[in-house]
């Protein structure tokens, strides 16, 4: 089975791969895995004003210190996972990823917001579940 690990380096990320742990038919070495946060574009003036290099290395830096936590976690339970990063809207990325790479599923931690939360802030599993036509599984 192909899964992405939409991680974002909460807590709730953190969970989500307890319970994956628990769990040998997401959790296993048969499995292929890829790692995959998103950062949020800088604003046009803040980006324009650094300059492209420091803006690029921002952002590797803020991805891995994401991913970093979380494949060394996998690598502990004999998982050698890829890793990736995007800029953008979360929650699109998310979506088109797990798409364009033709995944099985995307699991990934939900905030557990009510409904009252995500019309006013909206929310990224809620994004992902209407942009997404792959199966997604939902850790709170």
């Amino acid at each position: 089975m192909k899964i992405l690990l939409a991680v974002d380096g909460s807590a709730y990320s953190k969970k989500m791969l307890a319970y994956l742990s628990t769990h040998e038919t997401f959790f296993s070495p048969k499995n292929d895995y890829t790692v995959f946060t998103v950062q949020p574009a800088l604003p046009p003036r803040a980006r324009a004003a650094v300059g492209k290099e420091i803006v690029n290395k921002y952002y590797a830096e803020e991805c891995e210190k994401v991913l970093a936590p979380i494949s060394k976690f996998l690598l502990r339970h004999g998982i050698d996972a890829k890793s990736t990063w995007k800029i953008g809207h979360a929650g699109t990325c998310i979506a088109k990823m797990a798409e364009e790479d033709e995944f099985d599923l995307v699991v990934m931690g939900s905030h557990g917001h009510g409904a009252l939360a995500n019309l006013v802030m909206g929310s990224v599993a809620t994004q992902v579940l209407a942009n997404c036509k792959v199966p997604v599984l939902l850790v709170r």
